[in-house]
């Protein structure tokens, strides 16, 4: 595992000096990582750091359970030297594998937003009034685009308020559902015990009529 992680390490200081300067390969390696980062490529990337993660902490638990041994035993035997040099070296290249990733992810963030502004302003400097000697000086056109860009994300922002609105309304419209199907169920919980109630009244009355109907007859004769 130490093999590999040492592979992964200079492979991604590799990604790294090619992102930093501006070479043939620089271009394929950011389509690669657009890639990379569409369709379940972010899932797949989000699962392999949590799993590392998740190594690193048990690396430097085992790291602090040897420790913790050694402060019991009052001495180190060369078996738990060897583990804990092995759990610190597994912890640190893994550190550094996570790093590097994030310092890749950021560093092709910032290279397409650059490359997203100098398209805008190529496109800005191609419609030509307003532009002299390169420089702008079309102040208006500017806050046009800034109010195109702006415009999106205002409506944007009014969905997402009106899609947590009506979030809202459908968790109350459940629970004054779950509410009058509780009080449903009262109902007629209430409905059958009146049931009998009033069956066991007719019953009394049946048995009281026969009684006054037999004690009549006995009188008669």
């Amino acid at each position: 595992m130490i093999n590999l992680l040492f592979v992964v390490i200079f492979s991604e200081m590799a990604v790294i000096m090619i992102l930093s300067f501006k070479t043939p390969f620089r271009k394929l390696t950011l389509m690669i990582l657009d890639r990379i980062k569409r369709g379940r490529g972010p899932m797949v990337v989000k699962t392999v750091a949590g799993t590392l993660s998740i190594v690193m902490m048990s690396s430097v638990y085992g790291v602090m359970k040897i420790q913790k041994r050694w402060i019991d035993d009052g001495a180190a035997t060369p078996t738990d030297q060897i583990l804990t040099a092995k759990h610190l070296l597994e912890a640190t290249l893994m550190g550094g594998v996570l790093f590097l990733a994030l310092m890749i992810d950021r560093l092709h963030h910032y290279i397409r937003e650059l490359r997203i502004r100098r398209k805008s302003m190529e496109a800005i400097k191609k419609q030509g009034p307003g532009f002299e000697d390169g420089k702008p000086n079309g102040s208006d056109k500017v806050k046009a685009l800034e109010e195109e860009v702006t415009t999106p994300r205002s409506k944007l922002k009014h969905l997402e308020y009106d899609l947590e609105s009506k979030t809202k309304e459908m968790d109350a419209a459940e629970a004054n559902a779950v509410a009058l199907r509780k009080q449903s169920e009262g109902f007629l919980l209430e409905y059958d015990r009146l049931l009998e109630e009033n069956q066991n009244l007719r019953n009394q009355l049946e048995s009281l009529d026969q009684s006054l109907s037999h004690s009549g007859s006995k009188k008669n004769t």
